[in-house]
Order: structure tokens, then C-alpha cells, then sequence
């Protein structure tokens, strides 16, 4: 039996950074497109984040990051997400990434990232896409 029900984002913003008008833009362009949007706040650890995604039985993490953290986050997270049996809730994010850090951060188990410039309307339609396609409840 397939799960049913919207699907289910988490949204957060890791480390230090305290920019986080990006990412209530996102979550709120996805929660307007029908899903469920679980906001974390600021400065989560990597630790919150995947133990939020697990506990709300979450579809996907996006991910915030200003700050040049990028590596070690993604790198956290998506390793959080393996050790957890949990590598089915797909990670996504953006921010401030160089176009050369994109292709290693995928490696690692990033889906997809997001770079300045990018639409609501583009995320919203990557995110339908690439996650488990809702069915009617």
C-alpha cells in the first residue's frame, strides 16, 4: 500500500547562519502548493534536523545555507540520514553555493540545489517531481 496524504517537507536552517527570510519563502511557496511544511527556525545542529524529518515522517529536508557551511551541513546530514535508516527521505537545498561545490555535494547524496536566481515556482516543481507523488487521502 502506497503512503498517502500531502507531501511532507522539512525546511531548515543549520549552523550559525540567521538569514532566514529564503527559507520561509520556500516553505511557504511549498505549503501554497499543498504540502506539509514543517519549519524548523534557525541554528539547527544536523542532529535536530534528521531526528525532525524522522519524527514528523517526512518525505524531504531543504536545506537553508548562507553561510559557507555548506559542505560539512549537506555532508552531515545526508551521512545522519544513512546511519538512521532514513535515506529515503530525499535532500534538497540551496543558498550561496559555488557552481563547483554542486557536482561533490550531489556525490554525497544531495538531490538537488538551488542557487540565487532560482523560482519558487521551480522548486515547488522540482520537489512534485522528484517526491513521492501524493495520492488522495
Amino acid at each position: 500500500m502506497g503512503v498517502t496524504g500531502p507531501i511532507r517537507v522539512v525546511v531548515a536552517k543549520p549552523g550559525l547562519d540567521g538569514h532566514d527570510r529564503g527559507a520561509k519563502v520556500i516553505a511557504r511557496a511549498l505549503r501554497d502548493a499543498g504540502m506539509e511544511v514543517i519549519y524548523t527556525g534557525l541554528h539547527q545542529t544536523p542532529e535536530q534536523i534528521v531526528d525532525t524529518a524522522i519524527q514528523e515522517d517526512a518525505d524531504a529536508i531543504g536545506l537553508s545555507i548562507l553561510s559557507g557551511a555548506h559542505n560539512t551541513l549537506f555532508a552531515r546530514v545526508a551521512e545522519l540520514l544513512r546511519e538512521r535508516d532514513a535515506a529515503d527521505i530525499l535532500l534538497f537545498g540551496g543558498g550561496i553555493i559555488p557552481e563547483e561545490d554542486i557536482p561533490p555535494l550531489k556525490a554525497l547524496g544531495v538531490a538537488e540545489i538551488f542557487t540565487p536566481g532560482a523560482t519558487t515556482a521551480s522548486i515547488v516543481e522540482w520537489v512534485t517531481a522528484h517526491v513521492r507523488q501524493p495520492t488522495d487521502a
